[in-house]
């Protein structure tokens, strides 16, 4: 890509270069067949056209060669196409270990962004360069979609679920961020700027307490998700008993595990099975437990939300750290 060239964005991302190759690949096969399928049907149009009222075309037969030709080289492109497009695909889909976690909320019309350590920004968003950047995103009314140009990354960002993307800045700078999903008549208006620091100016920003967009620097998730845990009495069956029952699972060391149902299947304790667990708790029940869990929709925030799953995710390192983790009663 040309930077001075306006219709195309910069490539700021490890992504964007890979993205940019698939694209023009695909625009320069569509030309070669467009040019050969336009110069193909003039000069057939030209060589067999009729001559005259009484002539009369021989019969053509088939070249089973020509049949090869034809059918194997579409073939090869198209699978060519496909393994390119789906080894994209996952690599966009699978966010590496080491990410930075940060959570997303979309608004009419603001993207409301929280970082692990506190931050809270407002149509902006901090990043160190050089470090993989995990977003875990939703919305608290409609459909909407996070797209960052220079990156090369766009996800629709949708109420009721989870959706997540990542990148790796490689360029520090300001990049333009949009809403390219119509939604509603401020629309054009939801948009903001990712801010790419190099790591040190990253950790002074940090410590600095500089939140943006007016908001404040508040707690970090995983200590206000702790204090909800408490509020919401999440502890009477996630961290004891009651009469010497164990009435819910243990939560220390469950986020990103498996997890067994009552149906034999099993599936993977990630934000959105957490978050479907806490708003529809009778979706999925764990094996050996009984649906006791009341639901929670309603009655806690898409921020709130977040929090909680922080604090979820923060007995799993706890558990990786040091063998063992203990949800405070």
């Amino acid at each position: 890509m040309r930077p001075e060239f306006p219709l195309f964005p910069e490539q700021a991302s490890t992504v964007a270069a890979h993205v940019d190759a698939l694209y023009y690949f695909l625009i320069g096969v569509s030309l070669f067949f467009a040019t050969l399928i336009f110069l193909l049907v003039v000069s057939f149009a030209i060589k067999y056209r009729r001559r005259s009222e009484d002539e009369r075309p021989q019969p053509i037969h088939g070249d089973l060669r020509l049949e090869l030709v034809w059918t194997i080289i579409p073939l090869g492109i198209a699978m060519l196409i496909f393994v390119w497009g789906a080894n994209l695909y996952f690599t966009l889909s699978s966010p590496p270990s080491d990410a930075l976690n940060l959570y997303v909320v979309g608004k009419q019309w603001m993207w409301k962004i929280q970082h692990p350590t506190g931050q809270r920004e407002i149509n902006q968003l901090h990043v160190p360069v050089g470090q993989p950047v995990k977003l875990t995103m939703t919305s608290e009314d409609v459909i909407h979609s996070f797209f960052v140009p220079a990156f090369r990354i766009k996800m629709d960002v949708v109420p009721g679920r989870y959706t997540t993307t990542w990148f790796e800045a490689t360029k520090a700078g300001e990049y333009h961020l949009f809403c390219t999903e119509y939604c509603g008549t401020n629309h054009s208006r939801m948009i903001g700027r990712v801010v790419v620091m190099e790591p040190v100016q990253y950790e002074q920003w940090l410590q600095s307490g500089n939140g943006t967009g007016g908001v404040a620097v508040g707690e970090a998730p995983m200590v206000v998700g702790a204090r909800l845990f408490k509020e919401q009495r999440c502890v009477t069956c996630h961290a004891g008993s009651v009469g010497g029952l164990v009435l819910g699972p243990s939560l220390a060391g469950l986020f990103g595990k498996a997890v067994q149902l009552q149906t034999g299947e099993t599936v993977t304790a990630d934000e959105s099975y957490l978050r479907e667990s806490i708003l529809n708790p009778t979706a999925k029940i764990v094996a050996g437990y009984q649906p006791l869990m009341p639901t929670y929709q309603g009655q806690i925030s898409e921020d709130e939300l977040f929090q909680l799953i922080a604090y979820i995710r923060s007995l799993e390192q706890a558990t990786e750290t040091t063998g063992e983790a203990k949800v405070e009663p």
